[in-house]
């Protein structure tokens, strides 16, 4: 008998990582999450310039109230960095916002991305992030298969979607090359 997969929730699930706790946005963080985006640096291959505090919170509402597309979801989480000798997910408490990933989940396909502040870079954070952002979409999604879209410049950002499993492909969309994988579900105990 065929069955309908239940629909998506338009909040994410947590997730966290070895270091990260991956919260799910909310307008809250607009204050923090300025500041943690405020080099101008962070823009130089995806344009733009660093967000104001209220302009980051419109945002976020938006963000926060779904696609208008019911079978899209628009999945954020911001990075908050767990708090010394805490081993398991902080939620609200632990360290300081480092960045965010997102996801925009259509049926088993989901196009990802990552920023990570520039204080923060070179950690190893972005990489860790989108590890964990891949399996959690693959065990809480249904998530198939993810997509990324990089400046062909930016090796950073293209070293981080090879370490979330991510090849190069030779589709390109305005001017970044498209990178793409299969994921698989986890096996069921």
């Amino acid at each position: 008998m065929p069955t309908t997969a239940a629909p998506l929730p338009i909040t994410p699930p947590r997730f966290a990582t070895a270091r990260l706790d991956a919260l799910p946005l909310e307008p809250a963080y607009a204050e923090e999450m300025a500041a943690v985006l405020a080099d101008p640096a962070l823009y130089g291959f995806t344009g733009g310039e660093p967000p104001a505090p209220a302009a980051l919170r419109v945002r976020y509402e938006r963000q926060c109230a779904g696609s208008p597309d019911p079978g899209e979801r628009w999945w954020n989480w911001v990075l908050r960095v767990r708090a010394a000798g805490d081993g398991e997910a902080s939620g609200e408490a632990g360290g300081e916002l480092v960045g965010y990933v997102q996801a925009t989940v259509r049926g088993s396909r989901a196009e990802i991305a990552w920023v990570v502040g520039t204080p923060w870079q070179g950690r190893g954070y972005a990489s860790e992030a989108a590890r964990g952002l891949a399996a959690h979409l693959a065990s809480a999604g249904g998530v198939r298969e993810l997509v990324a879209h990089i400046h062909p410049d930016h090796a950073a950002s293209a070293a981080v979607a090879l370490a979330a499993g991510l090849g190069p492909t030779g589709q390109w969309e305005d001017g970044e090359r498209r990178w793409a994988a299969s994921v698989t579900p986890p096996p069921v105990p």
